[in-house]
């Protein structure tokens, strides 16, 4: 039996996480954490406000971005696994998350714990180095705190590391009218109030375009991956790691 802990209680994410983990024969829900919700009831438990009362062998944390290194720091002195769904870790931000967390204990950056989306950006990673040209477009709730996407990020650092790049030989009348330059990969974030999670990665050569895309139509659609990462994060080495592709098979 895991035992696991919820780090964001309240938020989006982590309600279908919790109602998962909750509902899993094999794990235990023991904690959830939240300084802005403490002493609420959630799935049974009472919401806890200090990270030294929270005991798990893995926590999921889907806090907000401003709070994660925080959060992360109090997970590591405390000798947990952690699996991160916050969104924002660019690659200056692993980095530093790597340089903090060390090499004792695993930790699991999932930019999207959706199945779907995890093929989609391994698909286009192996597809990358077939194309002259590639964008990716990505969408999200209005409310969303980050942009690019910690999908679109991740995406574009799979598609670059494969040799894929953007045509950039347009001039901007307009700064940011290209978007984002990650690692030589456009992206382009659209937010709008009808949307959850929707990308695009277009692949071009002349004469083609290839189209991979993903659609998320409800929160439940993380619940799965979540559960994944959860189970097999304990068998990765110490260290940081990413993507949910590494525990996916």
């Amino acid at each position: 039996m895991i035992s696991v802990a919820v780090s964001g209680a309240g938020g989006k994410l982590a309600g279908p996480i919790i109602t998962a983990v909750a509902e899993a024969d094999d794990l235990e829900l023991t904690g959830l954490y939240n300084p802005n919700r403490a002493g609420t009831e959630m799935s049974g438990l009472i919401v806890l406000g200090d990270p030294v009362s929270v005991s798990a062998d893995v926590i999921v944390e889907t806090a907000h971005p401003d709070v994660v290194f925080d959060n992360l720091q109090a997970w590591r002195a405390a000798g947990a696994t952690a699996v991160v769904g916050t969104s924002g870790f660019t690659p200056e931000r692993l980095e530093q998350l790597r340089s903090m967390w060390g090499s004792d204990t695993p930790c699991l950056v999932v930019p999207n714990f959706s199945i779907g989306a995890t093929l989609m950006m391994r698909f286009a990673s192996e597809a990358a180095s077939h194309f002259e040209a590639v964008e990716i477009v990505e969408r999200h709730h209005a409310t969303k705190p980050d942009a690019p996407s910690g999908t679109a990020l991740a995406s574009a650092m799979g598609v670059a590391a494969a040799s894929g790049s953007s045509s950039d030989q347009s001039e901007e009348l307009v700064r940011g009218a290209r978007g984002a330059n990650v690692e030589g990969v456009r992206v382009h974030s659209l937010r709008l109030p009808g949307l959850i999670s929707q990308q695009e990665v277009a692949l071009s050569n002349a004469g083609e375009v290839l189209s991979i895309e993903h659609l998320s139509t409800s929160y439940e659609s993380f619940a799965a991956g979540a559960i994944l990462a959860i189970r097999r994060v304990g068998d990765l080495e110490g260290g940081v790691h990413l993507g949910l592709d590494t525990v996916l098979g």
